[in-house]
């Protein structure tokens, strides 16, 4: 049993997998793990296998936590990968970005396959047909471009997200959401466009904290999965097992 753990900016995901299958996910503050973990150990006490794969740069308490328990992989630059990373600097690759790839060669290894993760950041990864990773696009998230607004102005307020925004917003409020969804749904289909020209058959996934409230916008055909990532990680576990 695998115990799937994923430091992100603003919290930290885990996920329990038997083998391949998905059994349950978590989501809780950084400062809350050594609680949550002895919770999610008491639940599943069979839990023998963990990988932890973090943005974060210092979790040397996580780790040992971890390692008193389990049988610990750490994801960096030097773990044994189920595709060919072809990324110019794969040092400064994000551990997310390589998870999100490895469920995309998991899930559709012959295909070409442009991976969304619409998170604090919306990056954007691209596989190709010959299992392939060739690198993608890093841009600001939903919140982010709130806060900017709120902070490099000087009158904007921060505001809420809200899913029914029309096109043409009647409010101050209104247009910052009308701006910031609308702006970032129309961003995404002109880059997946771009790519289906270079690409013939491809296949989309879109996931990430913000999947819900744009993959109701996005034209183009998704697939929309929020647990993608942590099946990618889970993957990458099970493959270096064999190794």
């Amino acid at each position: 049993m695998n115990l799937i753990i994923d430091v992100g900016n603003s919290s930290i995901k885990a996920a329990v997998f038997q083998d391949a299958k998905f059994l349950r996910s978590y989501v809780f503050p950084f400062e809350k793990f050594s609680e949550k973990f002895q919770e999610i150990k008491k639940e599943y006490p069979k839990i023998a296998f963990s990988i932890l794969s973090s943005v974060v740069k210092d979790t040397s308490e996580i780790e040992k936590i971890l390692q008193k328990d389990t049988d610990l992989f750490v994801l960096d630059e030097k773990t044994i990968l189920p595709f060919i990373n072809k990324y110019a600097s794969p040092q400064t690759l994000g551990k997310d970005r390589l998870a999100l790839v490895a469920a995309g060669s998991l899930k559709y290894r012959n295909e070409n396959s442009l991976i969304i993760d619409a998170g604090t950041c919306i990056t954007f990864d691209f596989k190709n047909s010959k299992n392939e990773y060739l690198g993608g696009a890093i841009s600001p998230g939903l919140q982010m471009r709130l806060k900017a607004l709120k902070y490099f102005t000087a009158k904007l307020p921060l505001v809420e997200l809200d899913e029914n925004i029309p096109l043409i917003g009647d409010s101050t409020q209104n247009s910052i959401l009308s701006g910031v969804l609308n702006g970032v749904a129309a961003e995404l289909d002109g880059i997946i466009d771009r790519y289906k020209t270079d690409y013939k058959y491809l296949t989309i996934i879109l996931t990430g904290g913000d999947t819900q409230i744009l993959s109701k916008r996005v034209k183009n055909g998704i697939f929309a999965n929020p647990n993608f990532l942590l099946e990618g990680l889970n993957y990458i576990l099970e493959f270096n097992k064999t190794q």
